[in-house]
């Protein structure tokens, strides 16, 4: 079981990640498809809404612990591993304190209108005659 300390030192490990790839996305020596796919993943890590909220027991938190890194681990593939190497370097310079992303929020705060709108017309079509 890891102690405090260690979850610490992982979570400043993901945040500078992300920051780091959120520089690689404004690069131009870094693919559109990498910076799409970089730009998605770190409105949503920043973001202080999640796609399935917290209050969910255990699926709230597997969002966090799963979603995330897969999506970091898919953007770093993605992007030329120079360009990455070099936005890390400035990512642990600057070590933001806790950035957030209005934009993620916003985003997720869509994406939930509109699962909730589907949903809606989907039960209104089932249950009209």
């Amino acid at each position: 079981m890891p102690d405090m300390k260690q979850l610490q030192e992982w979570s400043r490990s993901i945040r500078r990640e992300v920051h780091a790839i959120v520089l690689a996305a404004r690069d131009p020596r870094t693919p559109w498809y990498a910076k799409a796919t970089a730009i998605c993943v770190a409105a949503y890590a920043l973001s202080p809404i999640d796609l399935i909220p917290d209050f969910i027991p255990i699926l709230g938190q597997l969002d966090d612990l799963i979603l995330v890194p897969l999506g970091i681990w898919l953007v770093v593939r993605m992007i030329p591993p120079d360009v990455l190497n070099e936005h890390r370097i400035a990512a642990a310079a600057l070590d933001e304190a806790n950035p957030a992303s209005a934009a993620g929020a916003v985003a997720i705060i869509l994406i939930w209108i509109a699962l909730a709108a589907g949903t809606g017309w989907l039960a209104y079509r089932w249950l009209s005659p």
